[in-house]
């Protein structure tokens, strides 16, 4: 018995010895890593994936198959600089891995590098002529360049080699759709579906060919064969809804989505599709309501408790969004997602620099993440920063280019800059992602109306309406076409029934008040904001636009004022109102109270430069040198090239004997940045002339004068009192005299008239 004993004991003693020793051998530690990775790719989680391979490869930096693992998980989160660093690495290890090279093609031709796409390709052709994924390859790139009917030789090259790939003929029909070759791409969508009956991407294809052309019942027949044929994929679901919106049928759409749900109660993508149809059609209520029960059901769906944290922000909801979001990065502090959504909370919040550096973070973190580059850029917009700005939403739609917060954001950057050919691109990619939500072909419509094609515009007015009958957007733009074509009676009409439609639409007031007011119908335009305030007495935008009839058309400053602090008052961060109360109170006299709004401002909103430039200017009308230079420099920390900060600062140099070479500096950035204003060219020449620079100081002056001329403003005496002073200086006494006697003209009381009587007696005759 003692002997058998020992001998399970000595057993179990080499037994323990060899685990121990399996578990230190890299080989067998990295598989380990490796196969768990495959698992959870297998298994849809790719973040979890990618950490596995990761630990694979700091045991063996030369895991050839992990690295090329790594960047496929990497490819499913959609981090594709990590991405294409993964598979460069791949190649490097096995020149040989033919997917590897194909994948890296991708990836340059989506990001649009096609120089070095092109280099790709053709070494997929030289080493792999035959197979027919290098012809794919080559004919997306075609693709991607225009060239479709090269694409679709290319595809037709690799069906050759293989056909029995029924995804190339999917291709096939999508580049023969491009190319104008409409009954070819129906027929290659059927033979893909002869080789493979079952395929819910063909199926779906074919049925969003069909739908593209107006044939919707055999769109219908087509979804609903893709629902059939794969029961657990709520994907198809989503085409038909879809359909029912473009045939003009939400309600449809709705009934439908509201009874697929209970199809998928354990799939996420399907129980949530009716929120996300709710999300779509701007129905912000609806979808918070309905997010608000599903996390009821599903608490333990992160994706649910995301979305429904977005959609309380979106619906000011601020206290309950800030718990659920706390407790998702309580979990995973770094979770990007929950970062945006506190990025964004600091926003609200005022905390622009908390915003921009919890912002920073995430795309830091994650240089891929479109979402986090869509809200920094908005952050910097709120600094603002309008450069760094736009140049954050760029990146998001390359990387996102569906991301439709950022192709709003270009659009808005588009109006601002009246590029109608962007709105319109902007406008379009929007359509394409929500053809069910109205602000897309509003958009698309604002495009037309500018470049007066009022044909496309009133086509996409009419489908703005259809998609969306209860929204007053369709509606604004519609008054707004009729506007545009002086037809007022109709205009007025249309905005009467987006009010109907919001009570709280401001751009639908905006616009009737517009109305009237293009017809001189001032008390008109008064009495429906009247109105309105007293349907919405809390909607501050309202006293807003009642004010500025007010001040600007009646004149009416007490009441316009009036207007503006109860505007104020009811949205402290209405800084257009806050705009226009100061210059209503310096318009009244009561300079000191716009210097107190200001002021008050500014505390309030201490990155908004603009305030800072408004207060620059009362003490300059106060004569209050020092407290001038003080604000705006403030305004130029923030916005360090702003041209009406630069000049007015430049200005203030001058009165003051300062540093000319800084003003110099100052009015220069100026000019560049608003080169049609006669105000920054007087102001450089000025400073040329305080210079000694006297024959730059004319040129200047003489520049100013004629861009005084072209926007038809009223002749400036201090323009012709600057020019004849700097022809006095270079001996031109005949063109100074002219240029003085024509300030007194002007103005006889000119403020420095004194010194005008003056220079003309010291003229030589």
């Amino acid at each position: 018995m003692q002997r058998r004993f020992t001998l399970c004991v000595i057993t179990s003693l080499v037994v323990a010895i060899l685990f121990s020793a399996c578990s230190r051998d890299p080989n067998v530690r990295k598989q380990k890593y490796f196969q768990s990775g495959q698992r959870y790719f297998q298994s849809g989680k790719y973040r979890e994936a990618a950490i596995e391979f990761t630990n694979a490869l700091q045991i063996d930096p030369s895991y050839a198959d992990a690295h090329y693992q790594l960047a496929q998980s990497y490819l499913k989160t959609q981090q594709f600089l990590r991405a294409i660093q993964e598979l460069a690495r791949t190649v490097e290890l096995q020149p040989g891995n033919f997917n590897a090279q194909v994948d890296i093609a991708n990836l340059m031709i989506a990001g649009r590098d096609f120089q070095h796409a092109q280099e790709q390709t053709t070494l997929l052709l030289q080493k792999w002529p035959n197979d027919p994924q290098s012809h794919v390859t080559l004919s997306s790139l075609l693709a991607a360049e225009g060239n479709f009917p090269g694409a679709v030789e290319e595809m037709q090259k690799a069906l050759a080699l293989d056909p029995t790939r029924w995804q190339s003929y999917l291709n096939l029909a999508l580049l023969q759709v491009k190319n104008n070759q409409p009954d070819d791409a129906e027929t290659s969508f059927k033979k893909a579906l002869s080789i493979n009956p079952n395929a819910t991407d063909a199926l779906l294809m074919l049925g969003s060919y069909y739908q593209s052309r107006g044939r919707f019942s055999e769109a219908e027949q087509q979804f609903q064969a893709a629902i059939s044929s794969d029961p657990k994929n709520p994907g198809p679901c989503g085409f038909l809804a879809r359909l029912y919106v473009a045939e003009g049928k939400p309600a449809e759409a709705e009934n439908f989505l509201a009874q697929a749900k209970g199809r998928f109660p354990d799939n996420s993508d399907g129980y949530r599709m009716l929120g996300d149809f709710y999300f779509a059609k701007g129905d912000l209520p609806r979808a918070t309501a309905e997010y608000g029960n599903l996390y009821s059901e599903h608490p333990r769906d992160l994706q649910v408790k995301k979305n429904y944290t977005q959609l309380l922000i979106l619906e000011k909801r601020f206290d309950e969004a800030r718990k659920l979001d706390d407790e998702i990065l309580k979990s995973t502090p770094q979770d990007s997602d929950a970062l945006i959504y506190r990025g964004q909370m600091q926003l609200r919040d005022g905390q622009v620099n908390d915003a921009i550096a919890t912002l920073q973070t995430v795309v830091k973190n994650d240089p891929d993440s479109g979402p986090g580059h869509y809200h920094l850029g908005a952050a910097f917009q709120r600094s603002g920063d309008e450069q760094r700005a736009e140049s954050e939403w760029r990146e998001a739609i390359r990387l996102r280019p569906d991301l439709i917060e950022a192709q709003r954001a270009l659009a808005g950057v588009a109006m601002r800059k009246n590029d109608m050919a962007t709105l319109e691109q902007a406008a379009t990619q929007i359509i394409s992602q929500q053809p069910a939500s109205p602000d897309g072909y509003a958009l698309r419509a604002i495009a037309h109306i500018n470049q007066r094609q009022f044909q496309p515009a009133e086509a996409d007015i009419d489908k703005a309406i259809a998609v969306a009958p209860q929204s007053p957007v369709g509606y604004v733009e519609l008054g707004n076409l009729r506007l545009v074509q002086k037809k007022y009676r109709e205009a007025e009409t249309a905005y009467q029934q987006g009010l109907d439609r919001n009570p709280n639409s401001t751009d639908a007031l905006r616009g009737l008040m517009n109305t009237f007011l293009i017809q001189n119908q001032t008390d008109k335009a008064i009495a429906v904001a009247n109105a309105q305030i007293a349907k919405s007495p809390q909607n501050s935008d309202f006293y807003d636009l009642l004010g500025t009839a007010l001040f600007h058309n009646k004149k009416d400053l007490n009441a316009a004022e009036a207007a503006f602090a109860k505007s104020v008052e009811l949205d402290k961060d209405n800084t257009n109102a806050l705009i226009k109360l100061g210059q209503v109170q310096a318009a009244n006299g009561k300079a000191d109270q716009a210097i107190a709004t200001y002021q008050q401002s500014v505390k309030d909103h201490p990155r908004q430069a603009s305030f800072y430039i408004l207060l620059g200017e009362l003490y300059e009308f106060k004569r209050d040198w020092a407290k001038a230079q003080d604000a705006y420099q403030n305004a130029l920390a923030l916005k360090p090239s702003d041209p009406l900060a630069s000049n007015n600062l430049a200005n203030v140099l001058l009165q003051t004997g300062g540093n000319f070479d800084v003003a110099l500096s100052l009015a220069q950035t100026a000019r560049q940045g608003l080169p049609d204003s006669p105000n920054a060219a007087d102001t450089l020449g000025w400073v040329y002339y305080k210079k000694g620079a006297y024959q730059s100081a004319i040129s200047m002056f003489q520049e100013a004068l004629k861009l005084s001329e072209k926007n038809t403003v009223s002749d400036d005496a201090r323009l012709h009192y600057h020019l004849g002073l700097a022809y006095a200086k270079t001996d031109q006494p005949a063109l100074a005299r002219q240029q003085l006697e024509r300030v007194l003209k002007i103005n006889p009381n000119f403020s420095d008239a004194a010194d005008v009587r003056k220079q003309l007696g010291q003229l030589k005759s």
